[in-house]
């Protein structure tokens, strides 16, 4: 089973958000970046899936040249093979990245065989619109299911479930198919010092996306930063000698009691 997981880099989620002055984009010249919660699954998936059903875990991005620190991530979560689409800094639509993923899967095919499954995370931390995987499948011509939080593989068949208010609904489609998962769905691995530095030595696959970043599907105003709470904290006291004021804080600020 030959599986493809694709990531984008952000930034860092934990971090602090500031808007460059015509607040069109995030200044990231002191933010870190990661990949998204979402997307460490998916490769965690992927991983799995291909040492439990043998064949391979890929792990693909659209990005600049520093995207190559996400996919070393997932090489070193022991995914077998890497490829970067290697874009400016622009930030691509959905339309654009669905497309430029379209346009190079025959080529990753024609060196590493054809993928039995594409995954994604549901959502990006930074622009979270759940987009990219159900363009990729309509464009494919492939089965897609969303907002996964569980995956079995048997047979050439998928059996996906979500879950929803009350229950989950469970889907069965046949391979290959595009699939978009949620955390939950598995624990990713932690990668070891001794891992990582193997991942810093494998070669990555490096290609240009066909297309240009472009205007998404909505037009972009402008940008807000959310707020931050940035009170004091206080320290009510230690251990059972706390308990009255907590229990005063519960009552007539919280009301909750």
């Amino acid at each position: 089973m030959n599986v493809l997981s694709c990531v984008k880099r952000v930034p860092n989620t934990g971090a602090k958000i500031v808007l460059t002055e015509d607040n069109q984009r995030i200044d990231t010249s002191n933010l870190g970046f990661t990949m998204s919660p979402h997307e460490e699954c998916a490769i965690e998936e992927a991983v799995q899936l291909a040492e439990d059903h043998g064949g391979s875990a890929h792990v693909l991005t659209l990005g600049p040249e520093e995207a190559t620190e996400q996919l070393r991530t997932g090489l070193a979560m022991q995914a077998d093979e890497a490829t970067l689409l290697e874009s400016g800094g622009e930030e691509w639509g959905p339309r654009a990245t669905a497309n430029a993923i379209a346009d190079v899967i025959d080529d990753l095919e024609d060196e590493f065989g054809a993928f039995d499954l594409l995954l994604f995370g549901n959502e990006s931390a930074d622009m979270g619109n759940c987009q990219v995987g159900v363009r990729l499948a309509r464009r494919l011509g492939l089965p897609c299911v969303t907002g996964i939080r569980s995956l079995d593989v048997d047979d050439g068949v998928a059996v996906a479930k979500r879950e929803i208010s009350g229950g989950e609904e469970v889907y069965e489609v046949d391979l290959p198919a595009v699939v978009t998962v949620k955390e939950g769905i598995n624990e990713p691995r932690y990668a070891s010092m001794r891992a990582k530095m193997q991942a810093r030595r494998k070669e990555v696959s490096r290609r240009e996306p066909t297309g240009e970043a472009g205007p998404g599907t909505f037009e972009k105003i402008r940008l807000e930063a959310p707020e931050t709470d940035d009170s004091p904290a206080e320290i009510l006291g230690e251990g059972v000698d706390a308990a009255p004021a907590i229990v005063e804080v519960l009552a007539s600020e919280v009301e909750i009691l």
